[in-house]
């Protein structure tokens, strides 16, 4: 659980700052409340598949490789999903997603990275998340299949 949480932070980090290097990825994380080692920020870069992108003047900053993202988004969403969603629910056009405790925020930053056109944004509480679709006649589809990411294997 934890580790879910520091890899969407470390994707929150290298998409809204220049990184440049695991020690400054390091600070941010410790800054946001992670305590973290530089082998764990080490190993969290290889499994999130981090590269380095050239910025110009031999500087390169830490990123996600685009032909990855969208496989990773479903990849990451599935694990949240059936880690963290206890309960769903859904009404006229929003659906509701219940989570564990402080893992709302998290479960709905997947959501939105998803890009499903039928989602118009999400609302997120510390267990709770608001999820507004548009078309109304969209709901039932996105309900399903959120639901069938709930599902646990084997």
């Amino acid at each position: 659980m934890m580790k879910s949480k520091r890899h969407l932070k470390i994707l929150e980090i290298v998409n809204s700052k220049i990184i440049e290097t695991q020690e400054e990825l390091a600070e941010e994380l410790k800054r946001a409340g992670f305590d973290v080692t530089q082998a764990t920020v080490s190993r969290d870069i290889k499994e999130l598949r981090l590269v380095k992108i050239p910025i110009g003047d031999n500087h390169y900053r830490y990123g996600v490789p685009t032909a990855t993202i969208n496989l990773h988004n479903q990849e990451r969403m599935k694990t949240m999903f059936r880690d963290s969603v206890v309960k769903l629910d859904y009404s006229e056009n929003i659906i509701v997603v219940k989570t564990l405790p402080g893992t709302a925020q998290a479960v709905a930053s997947t959501i939105d990275g998803a890009n499903d056109p039928h989602i118009i944004g999400t609302v997120a509480g510390d267990d709770t998340i608001l999820v507004v679709v548009k078309p109304i006649q969209a709901l039932l589809s996105v309900f399903n299949k959120f639901t069938a990411l709930t599902q646990r294997r084997g």
